[in-house]
């Protein structure tokens, strides 16, 4: 049988390929277990992994990464894999795969194809209530969104920070995940124009000076808030919160804190504040000049 894990979610691949894996050993033991990286291995190695019988073992498993790396091996895939022996199993691990290539529609219609894209922040909180049970600890929808929101879309980073908060207890709340983990520097930076939104000056260069104290360069900071200006005039534009999840692929808690912050702006005044960043922007890109200066001066225009 030949399987194949596709896909840039490297999280979700790698966590198929240890179960495969795990199942395989169980049964057949780690002496008829053969991994191969064809970026680095010749046609004729991988060839003879995928040809040769299990030695010492009822059956064989052979992990392939990278394979359409080796260009004789794509032109070989049909021939080479249409003939293995039935104790032989393939799994090809393809992060990379071009979908116009007759070696990928090959695959998808002879192999046991999986393909695991990205998940959007709805989709990742989802996925962290169901790692969350899979744990048997207890994750609700809502504090799922204040993980992502909070922590990022890295699922290696959120499971496990998950499995971190599950040894405190096995209900995890939003206040054992706010008293035990840290938040992104995205996650800050909507804190930063909530507080500027709201008047609160010294909050929001504090924060500010926070982020600079981490390390994010300005130029970052500045590409963040352009990222969360966005959502917030998809959510004065958009009609539900609903509709901004949707067209923004940001999650719910997201759309909520958007919405609030949009309620309090004009669209005019919105657009001044879009176009005020996007000239800072290309300055900061024709001209030398001080951009955190220039981007503490704008929280305090907002404020």
């Amino acid at each position: 049988m030949v399987t194949v894990l596709a896909g840039s979610n490297s999280f979700l691949v790698h966590t198929e390929l240890d179960k495969l894996i795990t199942s395989f050993v169980v049964m057949h033991g780690d002496m008829a277990l053969e991994r191969l990286d064809c970026e680095e291995s010749t046609y004729e190695r991988i060839a003879e992994a995928v040809q040769s019988l299990p030695f010492l073992a009822s059956k064989k498993l052979v992990i392939l990464y990278s394979p359409s790396a080796n260009k004789q091996f794509i032109e070989q895939a049909e021939a080479l894999l249409a003939d293995i022996s039935e104790v032989t199993d393939i799994v090809l691990v393809e992060p990379k795969l071009d979908k116009r290539t007759s070696y990928y529609k090959w695959l998808k219609k002879h192999t046991e194809f999986k393909d695991f894209a990205e998940l959007d922040g709805p989709s990742l909180a989802n996925w962290a209530v169901d790692f969350a049970k899979e744990q048997d600890a207890e994750l609700s929808i809502s504090d799922a969104n204040y993980l992502v929101e909070r922590l990022g879309t890295n699922q290696q980073h959120l499971s496990n920070e998950i499995k971190k908060l599950i040894l405190v207890d096995k209900k995890i709340i939003r206040d054992t995940i706010d008293s035990l983990t840290e938040p992104t520097p995205q996650s800050k930076i909507f804190d930063l124009l909530d507080a500027a939104f709201d008047g609160n000056t010294k909050k929001a260069l504090l924060l500010y000076k926070e982020q600079r104290n981490m390390k994010v360069e300005p130029q970052e900071i500045l590409a963040m808030i352009g990222w969360q200006l966005r959502q917030v005039s998809l959510a004065k534009t958009a009609g539900t919160k609903h509709d901004i999840v949707h067209e923004a692929k940001i999650s719910p808690y997201s759309a909520s804190k958007a919405k609030a912050i949009a309620s309090h702006l004009t669209l005019q005044r919105l657009k001044e504040l879009v176009y005020d960043l996007i000239k800072i922007d290309a300055r900061s890109k024709r001209e030398s000049i001080d951009l955190d200066e220039a981007l503490q001066s704008y929280i305090l225009r907002i404020s």
